[in-house]
């Protein structure tokens, strides 16, 4: 009598695997798994997404195996699913931006073209072509040039056209709030786009100066700056010098040959004023008085000087990691003094003009840039002699232990 065939399905999955033989599943039971050749799909961003996807011949073993028994391909699954989700996390850390108590710098974010920033986005996703289809080759090269230094970091130079005060929204380090307020910047317009420096991006860290500084530096002087972000539509941008004086203290610092004492380079007046002198020399931004410029007796250096000039400059003294630089306008050229006794020998006359007044003493100075230290002849008052004034001087005594000349002034020339 032939035996009647069951239709328990437990006890037909049994025999099955006996029988070695693959058990056949409904359609609900494959539902939303992968693709027989292994592909994921798209990235929905769960765990389970990231992990790799189960292959057919997995998923093909797992069916198989008798009730009760891990299938091998489940036991490799765990530590796979578990790199996975450190990965994922991984990534999602590096998505995020990392916010800065500074105020002045951009938050830090990957560099992985599908987390770019926001910033980065409303750049990139300008129409430069569309933008820029009517610019002058001039407007052209302008804009090209901002463009490089914002995405490389690489240096502009250009002189300053004035002061402003602009209102900015920045992080405040006691409430972490974001705020917005007025900070002085200084303009820098080079043709036609306006380029902002916020007083906290013009010094270096420990180097700040007052404010007023940055008014005198206002009369043109000339200054490097990186771009920090760009406003192509209001035809505007941010800049910082602090980042370019890091930069070109680093080249000063790893210059081929290095730097020593008793070389010559050049500096650049930043502001003048009727005592001392703002230079920058290699990124280094170093205060000069009247003995580090000149020889001779400087009244007023405003006089002589204005912002926007370049000098050359001799290195008295540079040490790298103390990041000290000493410099002297005046050792570029020798000290007139010597020499001066063969020019100008005891008892000679000669014609002067008067550079400066100090304690009843007139510093007056010769044709050779010579000083010589005067007095008035008895008959003369001190009201009738001017700062510049032409007059008749006879040299009286020497000094080589001071470097001085004597003399007396005899009449107004």
């Amino acid at each position: 009598m032939p035996k009647k065939k069951t239709e328990d399905p437990a006890v037909m999955e049994e025999m099955a695997a006996m029988e070695g033989q693959p058990q056949k599943t409904g359609p609900d039971e494959t539902a939303g798994l992968p693709a027989g050749d292994g592909s994921s799909g798209p990235d929905m961003g769960t765990d389970a997404a990231a992990a790799p996807a189960e292959t057919a011949e997995e998923y093909k073993d797992a069916v198989d195996a008798p009730t009760g028994q891990t299938p091998p391909a489940e036991k490799e699954k765990k530590p796979r699913r578990r790199t996975a989700v450190k990965k994922s996390a991984a990534a999602k850390e590096q998505a995020e931006p990392l916010e800065s108590d500074d105020p002045t710098v951009a938050p830090v974010r990957s560099a992985a073209p599908a987390r770019q920033s926001v910033e980065k986005k409303s750049f990139f996703d300008l129409d430069f072509r569309e933008l820029d289809k009517d610019l002058s080759p001039q407007q052209r090269e302008e804009w090209e040039a901002i463009y490089a230094s914002y995405r490389a970091k690489s240096t502009l130079t250009g002189a300053i056209a004035g002061p402003e005060e602009i209102r900015y929204t920045v992080r405040d380090k006691e409430t972490g709030e974001m705020v917005s307020r007025k900070i002085p910047s200084l303009a820098i317009i080079k043709y036609r786009v306006k380029v902002l420096i916020p007083e906290t991006e013009m010094w270096m860290p420990g180097e700040e100066r007052p404010e007023y500084v940055m008014r005198n530096m206002a009369q043109g002087a000339v200054i490097d700056y990186v771009i920090l972000d760009v406003d192509r539509e209001n035809e505007c941008a941010v800049a910082s010098r602090r980042l370019a004086l890091a930069a070109k203290r680093h080249y000063f610092s790893t210059a081929s040959g290095g730097h020593r004492k008793g070389e010559i380079m050049k500096c650049r007046v930043l502001a003048v004023g009727p005592k001392k002198c703002l230079v920058e020399a290699g990124g280094y931004d170093l205060t000069l008085t009247q003995r580090d410029l000149s020889y001779t007796a400087i009244a007023d250096l405003r006089e002589r000087y204005e912002p926007g000039e370049e000098l050359d400059c001799r290195i008295k003294e540079y040490d790298r990691r103390e990041n000290r630089l000493v410099i002297s306008v005046k050792e570029v050229n020798p000290n007139p003094f010597d020499g001066a006794d063969r020019r100008h020998p005891v008892g000679s006359r000669r014609q002067a003009v008067i550079s400066g007044k100090y304690g009843g003493g007139v510093f007056c100075t010769l044709p050779d840039d010579t000083v010589c230290l005067c007095l008035y002849s008895p008959q003369h008052q001190d009201s009738s002699f001017r700062v510049g004034d032409n007059v008749m001087v006879a040299i009286r005594q020497y000094d080589y232990r001071k470097k001085l000349i004597y003399g007396r002034i005899l009449a107004r020339w």
